[in-house]
């Protein structure tokens, strides 16, 4: 029996930053990441648009798209924390 999922999931995020300076350097941040496989089961691409990163998720089940949410999410962190760091310096 071949086991095909009946389902796939497709989604968007869009991460809007105050000015597209600090858009450029969390899409920098962003790129070493996204220049490795991180699953057969899912695919990020990623877009800059002026003062915007565009992220397009597409999974085949549940897991690998929260997976992929969370590599988005952990990566922002990261970045948002490094931007804290600076402005207090």
């Amino acid at each position: 029996m071949e086991n095909q999922k009946s389902f796939s999931i497709e989604s968007q995020v869009v991460i809007k930053f105050s000015n597209s300076n600090t858009c450029n350097i969390a899409y920098q941040s962003f790129l070493p990441d996204f220049n490795t496989k991180l699953s057969p089961r899912s695919k990020i691409t990623m877009e800059k648009n002026n003062s915007s990163l565009i992220f397009d998720i597409k999974s085949i089940d549940i897991t690998s798209f929260r997976a992929s949410i969370n590599e988005i999410i952990n990566n922002f962190r990261i970045i948002e924390q490094s931007l804290e760091i600076s402005s207090t310096i």
